[in-house]
């Protein structure tokens, strides 16, 4: 047991040495930034307190032509439709680092409330009405086809809703779990806003479960295939029961969990362990889970706690079962674009499993290798370090951060003169010359997070290149809590 104990730690030390460190990263720092951010996302009408003051107001009749206030929540990433789905996942992300790390924002911690609280009010209006859940707002292809301000746009804003005869469960479900997540975070501050928003986090459940289908069907030709759901509704409908669960305790939504994850498991069983993000639950909800009944001893805890190691199995670079990637530089790799995802949300369960982990005295076994808690907590630090700028181009992937970081970033708001500086209205194609310009964005969207380089640590930073230079409201929502736990534990950790 001590050989392998000895071995674990020396192939860590090993991948930890792979990329040649910085002398330190300013956690805190980077922490307020990943806030900020959301302020440059947002949509609607502007608070006066806001502080990305580039932005202005946008979108301000959102709903109007269908007699619904669809005013406000958040833009997605370097377009501007609200896709709801993403959104809500990200409030999700947002509230679950609040509930597990608040404590150590400080300061901070005020702004991370408000990232919330912009999305959760955008939230109940998109539920707002009996029988339908909003789950777009714009034309995407229309949109797309321009590159214009968000403040300019005069792309359609056409509302797309889900209802009892065209379900959308994936996207109901998901906005359930975000306003059962944030209620528990605004309990202690405000206990009728907390109450708001588990009532309807209740009633949107019941509406995904009572009528199951994929907003694929009823919405495809809108949704995808900008965020086509491609591992099914049912990962969601038990992460938005566990996450009412947690909230109120109600044995109903723990029989649910129960009783449909044989469903999640035959999706689990082909290779779904470390599938995390916007689409896929799988991970989350072990983790999440693993939690609930870390000190019950409850029976029917097996399947998520030896899920939940086998998430851990699959990431753990050294482990016989990894299933991800590592770039010569060490970032986390999985298919698909904006692969910074995977790297902040995958970390930040890692973090989160690592205090449970300690919580029970436990370790993980991969194999002949062991991880320990401090070992899962070294793996998601080599990530935010790489993001930060420990890696081969000595280059961060936050703006802002550091003193090289991305420059044309694949964003509308961004890349285009500010209200400020051109008051005069930029047409649809009237922002073709700033797109495909070489100079630097005028406007620093700072805190974000863009897609990040490829596979072999290169990173073209061009707009064009949106895969790899956009950022997204998921990328950073999982980073917040992770960088909160850096910060605190800043003094005592060695580079």
């Amino acid at each position: 047991m001590s050989q392998q104990k000895r071995y674990s730690m020396l192939v860590g030390m090993f991948l930890m040495g792979m990329v040649e460190r910085v002398a330190s990263h300013d956690y805190g720092n980077a922490l307020s930034k990943s806030i900020l951010f959301f302020e440059g996302q947002r949509s609607g009408k502007l608070p006066s307190n806001q502080r990305m003051t580039w932005r202005k107001d946008s979108a301000l009749r959102d709903g109007y032509e269908i007699g619904v206030d669809l005013v406000g929540g958040y833009y997605d990433a370097g377009d501007n439709v609200k896709f709801n789905f993403p959104m809500a996942f990200s409030i999700t992300m947002l509230a679950w680092s609040v509930l597990e790390f608040g404590k150590l924002m400080g300061t901070d911690l005020p702004h991370a409330l408000e990232a919330i609280q912009w999305g959760t009010d955008y939230l109940l209006k998109a539920t707002s009405v009996p029988g339908l859940v909003f789950a777009q707002i714009g034309d995407p292809y229309g949109d797309h086809n321009c590159w214009e301000r968000p403040e300019d746009m005069d792309t359609r804003r056409t509302p797309y809703a889900v209802s009892g005869q065209f379900p959308g469960s994936e996207v109901s479900a998901e906005m359930a779990a975000a306003l059962a997540a944030s209620s528990m975070v605004f309990r202690p501050i405000d206990i009728g806003y907390s109450a708001k928003l588990l009532k309807r986090a209740k009633l949107v459940f019941d509406f995904a479960d009572k009528f199951p289908g994929s907003y694929n069907d009823s919405l495809g030709p809108w949704v995808c295939p900008f965020y086509c759901d491609y591992s099914g509704y049912q990962d969601e409908l038990i992460w938005g029961a566990a996450w009412l669960f947690k909230a109120i305790k109600v044995p109903y939504y723990w029989s649910y969990v129960i009783e449909n994850t044989q469903k999640l498991e035959n999706i689990i069983n082909g290779g779904s362990f470390a599938e995390f993000g916007w689409d896929s639950k799988h991970a989350g909800i072990n983790v999440l889970v693993s939690r609930l009944l870390a000190s019950s001893n409850n029976p029917d805890g097996s399947p998520f706690i030896a899920n939940a190691d086998k998430f851990v199995c699959s990431v753990l670079p050294e482990s016989p079962t990894v299933s991800v990637s590592y770039s010569p530089g060490g970032l986390l790799f999985k298919s698909g674009g904006s692969n910074l995802q995977h790297a902040t949300a995958l970390s930040f369960l890692l973090l989160v499993y690592s205090r449970y982990l300690g919580e029970a005295n436990r370790v993980v076994y991969c194999g002949n290798v062991i991880a320990t808690p401090s070992r899962l907590i070294q793996v998601a630090r080599s990530q935010v370090d790489y993001i930060l700028g420990s890696n081969p181009l000595k280059m961060s992937y936050m703006v802002g951060y550091g003193n090289k970081f991305p420059q044309r970033i694949h964003h509308r708001g961004s890349s285009l003169p500010s209200m400020d500086q051109h008051p005069q209205h930029i047409d649809c194609q009237g922002g073709s010359s700033y797109f495909s310009s070489n100079n630097p964005n005028p406007n620093l969207l700072i805190g974000a997070l863009t897609g990040g380089p490829d596979i072999n640590d290169s990173y073209a930073d061009s707009r064009a290149d949106f895969v790899h230079s956009e950022p997204t409201t998921y990328i950073n929502a999982p980073l917040v809590g992770v960088l909160a736990h850096f910060k605190s534990h800043q003094s005592s950790q060695k580079v």
